[in-house]
């Protein structure tokens, strides 16, 4: 969701096209790379770095600085994302990379790479134009406001 959208004020905290597109052709070819060369470690080193961000925040995430390095110009005049759903989307990326991490050590290679491979499949989406993240997001919103009303 851009964050043009409906009734939705830009936050300061909004994150910037060029930083979550980024961060997309990231997992997907990383962890499409460790997939390829069969190397667990590859998801290892990823789940470290997007958990430091998330519990961190933007100050910790690597990720976001070096795309901030790599897309200033674009940044200084591009669109942002809700900084919430990005959040929603690396929690289903840390939970994945946590089941892949789980199935390794315990010798269910196939589960872990199941794992690896949805992150791969939904950030080529997203990169497609189609956010199963976001879908999700909404779903969870929406939810929560039917049995809260919140």
């Amino acid at each position: 969701m851009a964050s043009e959208g409906n009734n939705y004020t830009p936050q300061p905290n909004d994150i910037p096209v060029p930083i979550v597109t980024f961060s997309r052709w990231l997992y997907a070819l990383t962890l499409g790379g460790a997939f390829v060369v069969q190397q667990p470690l590859i998801t290892t080193a990823l789940l470290l770095i997007v958990l430091v961000s998330v519990f961190g925040g933007k100050r910790w995430n690597l990720i976001s600085r070096i795309g901030r390095i790599l897309f200033s110009k674009q940044i200084a005049v591009g669109k942002r994302e809700d900084y919430r759903l990005i959040r929603f989307n690396n929690l289903i990326v840390v939970a994945l990379l946590v089941i892949a991490q789980v199935g390794f050590v315990v010798n269910a290679s196939a589960v872990a790479w199941v794992s690896v491979i949805a992150i791969v499949v939904a950030s080529s989406l997203a990169l497609a134009g189609f956010c199963v993240g976001c879908v999700l997001y909404y779903q969870f919103k929406l939810q929560r406001f039917r049995l809260l009303g919140q």
